[in-house]
């Protein structure tokens, strides 16, 4: 049959009005026949109802789509054209056991970053190289478009381990330059930003207005308290004097790293005012969500999904997705594999940066080595990612250990220990692995 088929894996997530939304605007660009969305038992309730919104929103605009709705993830994957992963292992009850597990040690509770990011790599790569598997059967020529965080980590692993084809999305790239856009008052299509460095740690190197270098203008005005932040990342303000000794664009979650005691202050009295960590704050907008999406008379994106802290996500996966069928060679910040395009990074390591985009998926850009005043905080994150991997795949305790020790959010030796075993203890159901 003519047009794409796309498997949606964690479809009943609140981002796939999203998706939906991004390929109703690129229909004629970009002919999807059918949509499988595909979630497990426990999210069959919110299948139910994005499968219904999902089609409402497309027959507002007449678009024939095809919205299949299953708990059968490999009839979901079967001839599909594009596999996009979305889901959550162990889902939001997961996320808020990852935040606030590290608090207990003093150390930062974040879902993607630090111990908390490390906890979510363990549960969820055994579960993509289950669903690889189904992808090379059933799908051989398909991409995967990975959204699913660890998003670098994920990709790595996917690249590393199967000969899935596999292209990782953050939302970070592409909420930067469109909030650069609006600090400017300007078309966004005229903001150019070279970026470069690893999912959740990249790094704006340049900034240009129609080609001219603005990079110090921007820099000037996150000085004077400018914003551009992500609604899931405490706003605080960039110290001047860091800004300009870094000479670059820090990405929302550099807080996490350059900010340690800050942010890490925030949570802990988060918690003592019993707001609770940022997982809770989801649960809350997801439920409000879920109430939005069933209504009966909603066929379009609501307002209400900004909050949810996935801004610009269909934008970055369905261009992405269009660029690659349409063989378009479009420039894209995306999760790809190095092959040397930052030198200080191992060649078959995954990097965050701008790559040409066309039918055989994404070649990044090379941009040479790292500055000095990056360098060895990027290599050493990079150094965890690669040992978590290998702590995953394998179930290795001794990976695993040195993956938190070698964090630059882990703690002590002694912390390192405790931690672990609390890990794995309160995981076990997910990590068969470690067994």
């Amino acid at each position: 049959m003519e047009g794409i088929k796309i498997a949606v894996i964690g479809g009943g997530s609140s981002y796939t009005p999203e998706l939906i939304h991004g390929i109703i605007q690129r229909i004629e660009e970009f002919p999807v026949r059918e949509i499988a969305l595909v979630d497990i038992q426990e999210g069959k309730w919110k299948l139910d109802i994005i499968s219904k919104l999902s089609l409402r929103m497309l027959n507002k605009h007449n678009i024939k789509t095809k919205i299949t709705s299953t708990l059968n993830r490999r009839e979901a994957i079967k001839d599909a054209d594009f596999v996009v992963a979305q889901f959550r292992v162990g889902g939001l009850e997961a996320r808020s056991k990852d935040e606030t597990m590290p608090l207990k040690y003093d150390l930062i509770g974040q879902e993607t970053t630090g111990v908390g990011g490390f906890i979510k790599a363990l549960r969820t790569i055994p579960v993509i190289l289950d669903i690889c598997k189904d992808i090379s059967e059933l799908a051989p020529d398909a991409f995967l478009i990975n959204f699913t965080n660890p998003a670098g980590i994920i990709t790595e692993t996917v690249l590393n381990h199967t000969k899935v084809k596999a292209i990782g999305v953050c939302n970070v790239p592409i909420t930067m330059k469109n909030n650069i856009g609006k600090l400017l008052d300007v078309e966004v299509n005229r903001i150019r930003i070279d970026f470069l460095g690893l999912n959740h740690m990249v790094y704006g190197k340049s900034v240009y207005l129609d080609g001219k270098d603005i990079t110090r203008e921007i820099i000037e005005r996150l000085s004077n308290g400018a914003s551009i932040n992500m609604n899931n990342i405490p706003d605080l303000k960039w110290n001047e004097e860091f800004l300009k000794c870094l000479n670059m664009i820090p990405c929302p979650y550099h807080r996490y790293f350059y900010m340690k005691d800050e942010v890490l202050k925030e949570e802990l009295e988060s918690i003592k005012r019993g707001e609770g960590t940022r997982a809770k704050q989801v649960m809350e907008i997801e439920n409000k969500l879920f109430k939005i999406y069933d209504d009966e008379n909603l066929d379009e994106k609501p307002s209400e999904l900004d909050k949810r802290g996935g801004a610009y996500y269909s934008e970055a996966a369905v261009s992405l997705m269009s660029a690659i069928y349409n063989d378009k060679n479009e420039i894209h910040t995306v999760n790809v594999k190095n092959n040397g395009a930052i030198l200080d990074l191992p060649y078959n390591s995954v990097i965050e940066t701008n790559a040409i985009v066309n039918k055989t998926g994404a070649v990044p850009i090379s941009s040479g080595a790292l500055l000095n005043s990056v360098k060895g905080l990027v290599q050493q994150i990079k150094l965890y990612e690669i040992l978590t991997i290998e702590a995953a795949v394998n179930g290795d305790y001794n990976q695993a250990f040195l993956a938190l020790i070698n964090n630059p959010l882990g703690g002590s030796i002694n912390i390192t220990k405790k931690l672990l075993k609390d890990i794995l203890d309160k995981n076990k159901e997910y990590l068969p692995q470690f067994k």
